[in-house]
């Protein structure tokens, strides 16, 4: 979900407001927030951020190391992040494959009213949306 200009250079063209679940996610966000990290069950270490664009917000989760290299105020590029359901509202994700990286420009108006994690997918299951049996 990036273009590359005539140089070979990366730009992201995908925004916070185009997400929807899916794999392979592209995009430049800023770290609004970032809560308090909280242990698992299994003892393992997790947090949610605030990230936005000018297009929107969504929460972001993270886990382990990604908790320590993540900083409020700072832009980073994602790539080949994901988006995943949580109870049925909409979290970033890093992953497995995902690269994060501070990027070298930064995003001044960020979208506070777009909370896309607000939104409910109550009927979202394995890559399509299924409606209810009547």
């Amino acid at each position: 979900m990036f273009i590359i200009d005539y140089i070979g250079v990366k730009v992201f063209g995908m925004k916070i407001q185009d997400l929807k679940p899916r794999k392979s996610v592209n995009l430049l966000f800023k770290v609004i927030e970032k809560k308090d990290e909280r242990t698992t069950k299994d003892g393992r270490r997790v947090s949610e951020a605030i990230v936005g664009d000018e297009t929107g917000i969504v929460y972001m989760t993270l886990w382990e190391d990604e908790i320590d290299s993540v900083e409020v105020g700072k832009t980073y590029s994602l790539r080949d992040g994901y988006v995943t359901l949580f109870r049925g509202s909409m979290r970033l994700v890093i992953g497995r494959n995902g690269v994060l990286e501070e990027a070298e420009e930064d995003i001044e108006n960020i979208r506070m009213d777009n909370n896309l994690s607000l939104r409910i997918f109550p009927d979202y299951r394995g890559g399509r949306y299924r409606g209810r049996r009547r």
